[in-house]
């Protein structure tokens, strides 16, 4: 079988400097994998090349059998790819509900057949039944992604986001990326910035969609829940792949260990001399 998302030799410059570096990856079906390396190793430029928020000087990325790399993201996101950001997204004036909302955009059944920005205003105006119907359903659907994440957003959907903590500020992105109903969700560090307490939340909300069956790609710096939740790990280190396989392979791996460690820390001899 295909897999449902698969890099090839994909490379990102800018100027003198080598991002990504002929980098391949694949995800199947229903497959959890991580993404790691030190910070600068090229993670999030792979996850904007992948989502169409820039353009791969070289390579290939397919998603379910189409070419999507000379995409735009809007385009990717249609086809079913969702994605979380490194320093969290929100629409600080909008509420809670209405920025999980602006996920579902392209889900929108009442006004795709129209297309194009002035009829979705004329329609936003004029709120024809079907508008409303549609609303009202992709509404339920939000509140209840909301509610996945028990009372730390449900109380609060009327709330413009820019109130909300930077824990809940994260939250909000995920529920957005959600509302897209996705095939592929990238999450680029999503516990970044938590307590052990809000951690350990993600983890368990991360888990459940791994459970449910959907394919999850994962940018981590939080090694442990790396190990617990993936299937397979892909290291980067200087734009360049040093190691892919079973967590457990790659945790020992001795280039992983000198990429987070130095050269120092994945010499036998020198854990011996200790």
């Amino acid at each position: 079988m295909a897999p449902l998302l698969q890099v090839r030799g994909l490379s990102r410059r800018f100027g003198g400097l080598t991002a990504v570096n002929a980098f391949d990856m694949k995800v199947a079906e229903g497959e959890f994998v991580s993404l790691i390396g030190p910070n600068g190793a090229g993670k999030t430029t792979t996850f904007n090349l992948i989502s169409g928020l820039d353009r791969a000087d070289a390579g290939e990325a397919w998603f379910d059998g189409r070419r999507v790399d000379q995409l735009s993201a809007e385009r990717i996101a249609a086809l079913g790819v969702a994605r979380t950001f490194q320093h969290g997204r929100v629409f600080g004036n909008l509420s809670v509900l209405d920025n999980v909302l602006v996920g579902a955009h392209t889900r929108f059944n009442a006004v795709r057949p129209w297309g194009g920005p002035v009829a979705e205003l004329a329609l936003a105006l004029w709120r024809p039944r079907s508008v409303r119907e549609d609303y009202a359903a992709r509404e339920q659907e939000a509140k209840a992604i909301l509610a996945r994440f028990g009372d730390r957003l449900t109380p609060r959907l009327d709330h413009p986001a820019h109130t909300l903590s930077y824990a809940n500020r994260r939250r909000i992105e995920i529920a957005r990326a959600l509302a897209l109903k996705p095939r592929l969700l990238l999450l680029d560090e999503p516990t970044a910035g938590m307590n052990p307490t809000e951690t350990a939340e993600m983890e368990t909300l991360i888990g459940e969609l791994k459970r449910e069956g959907l394919s999850i790609v994962l940018i981590e710096h939080k090694l442990d829940m790396v190990m617990r939740l993936s299937d397979r790990v892909y290291v980067l280190d200087d734009g360049r792949r040093i190691a892919a396989g079973r967590p457990a392979q790659v945790r020992n791996d001795p280039a992983v260990i000198e990429a987070y460690l130095g050269p120092r820390a994945a010499s036998p001899r020198a854990e011996a001399a200790e």
